[in-house]
């Protein structure tokens, strides 16, 4: 046993992923870390996916839905829109933004939204007619378009990431034709209470399918993975019949796990490959898109819509009736929470996306983006308690638990005495922000907050040195 112990540390993981289990076979991939809450889906895991019951009268379309500068926008108060009319246009890193309904634009000025701040917004008076616009053109069959023309369908789609990363979904594939060998699809929705992509995964499979293979003709690529955590045994059954014996595209179980969803550990639990700290995916030839994206993808080349909607779980114990719908971009989060019958008793509070990764709402007024997968209304039972007195008690568990192989309490205690390049030579950059750590800490410390605010300064710090650089040099 001394002899182990001798054995550095960073040579035993390695023997570890190639160590045979007990049965006999080889080790099933996994990634570190991580940790496995109650799901609390059953609210909306049996809801199917329905529009609203009522259009809603006004949207407020906010310009920034992805990575990336803010869309500029096109359209004046007064102009007459339709639905799928670009509205948006992008300025370097980003994707257009269309008009989720027809009508008329009201205002074009500064609204509030779900990233906590103000943005530059189209507000549009919806004339309830539907009136359609699009300016991309149906490809039913789509096996004649080359990898450049998918990529600038997808572009003009204004597709980006829908599992809430939000990248624009053309660039990833521009930028990995040539280099990926691998195309994984996201379904694992390993956030509690969201269950959006299981119900289109099992409802609407056959979009999903189709753009999986549109994907894999821009990557030149013959076969695809779906992960899809095991909680979602229906529909991991009913995507293995969809694609039947063409054995193109494998649908693969996971065993649940937060936080699965995240491209890196998916990766690593579906390849074995690791992609190295500030590295992408296509570094180690993987894409990884998420199942709503690629819905999206076979909207836009199939049948030439661009994304102007998208599923919204509406859920949480504050809520009277969860439901799935099917939203226009830019709804309102009040009329989502009047949608399922408003509250059945005061939120504690109101998040954008799950209660690992969403982020506490200041205002009902915000619009769906691109990217919101659900409108989670917490009571305070439901609520993480707070602790009377916030104190790291140096117990270890967030290392554990974490998915980056970081350590969040010594990031932490330099976030709290504003040391953020001691945190920055932590790697505190490539935390992505699961939350596992704050969910395991027995001292109820705000970790990611504190982290989150270290990549701020950080950012602010290199802009200030890049402009001293250049003023020195000019």
């Amino acid at each position: 046993m001394m002899v182990l112990f001798e054995i550095p540390v960073k040579r035993l993981i390695k023997m570890a992923r190639v160590w045979p289990d007990l049965r006999g076979g080889p080790m099933k991939q996994t990634f570190y870390g991580g940790v496995h809450p109650n799901d609390r889906k059953g609210a909306t895991r049996d809801q199917a996916v329905k529009p609203l019951s009522a259009p809603p009268k006004q949207v407020v379309i906010a310009m920034s839905m992805h990575i990336g500068a803010p869309c500029k926008p096109i359209v004046a108060k007064g102009d007459q829109v339709t639905v799928g009319q670009k509205i948006g246009e992008i300025a370097g890193l980003g994707a257009p933004i269309h008009a989720s309904v027809s009508g008329t634009v009201t205002a074009v000025e500064p609204r509030p939204y779900t990233g906590g701040s103000k943005v530059m917004s189209v507000v549009i008076d919806n004339d309830f007619q539907d009136t359609f616009g699009s300016e991309l053109t149906p490809h039913p069959d789509y096996s004649s378009l080359t990898p450049d023309e998918i990529v600038e369908i997808v572009k003009e789609a204004g597709i980006t990431g829908m599992g809430g990363a939000g990248f624009p979904s053309h660039v990833k594939i521009s930028s990995g034709i040539g280099k990926v060998d691998t195309l994984i699809l996201n379904g694992a929705e390993c956030e509690p209470y969201i269950t959006a992509d299981h119900r289109l995964m099992l409802e609407q499979g056959e979009r999903v399918l189709g753009g999986v293979r549109i994907l894999m003709q821009a990557f030149g690529l013959k076969t695809a993975t779906i992960g899809v955590e095991a909680n979602k045994e229906d529909a991991i059954e009913h995507l293995k019949a969809l694609v039947g014996g063409r054995g193109d595209i494998q649908v693969e179980s996971l065993r649940t796990r937060y936080p699965q969803g995240a491209e890196k550990q998916l990766i690593q639990r579906i390849t074995g490959r690791e992609v190295p700290p500030g590295g992408l995916p296509a570094h180690v030839g993987c894409a990884v898109f998420n199942v709503g994206t690629a819905a999206a993808v076979y909207d836009a080349v199939v049948e030439g819509k661009p994304l102007t909607h998208r599923i919204v779980t509406i859920t949480g114990g504050a809520i009277q009736s969860p439901c799935n719908r099917l939203v226009p971009l830019g709804t309102s989060f009040q009329y989502l929470i009047d949608e399922a019958k408003g509250f059945s008793e005061d939120p504690d509070r109101v998040l954008t996306g799950g209660p690992m990764m969403g982020i506490a709402q200041f205002t009902m007024d915000v619009g769906v983006i691109k990217g919101t997968n659900a409108v989670l209304c917490l009571t305070k039972a439901e609520a993480a308690p707070v602790a009377a007195e916030e104190v790291c008690l140096r117990c270890g568990r967030c290392v554990n638990v974490c998915p980056m192989h970081l350590t969040p309490v010594y990031m932490h205690l330099y976030a709290e005495k504003g040391l953020w390049k001691e945190a920055e030579a932590l790697n505190v950059m490539d935390c992505i922000e699961c939350g596992s750590c704050n969910y395991i800490c027995p001292g109820r410390l705000h970790l990611v907050q504190s982290f989150r605010v270290t990549k701020l300064e950080l950012r602010n710090l290199a802009a200030k040195e890049k402009a001293a650089k250049e003023a020195a040099k000019a």
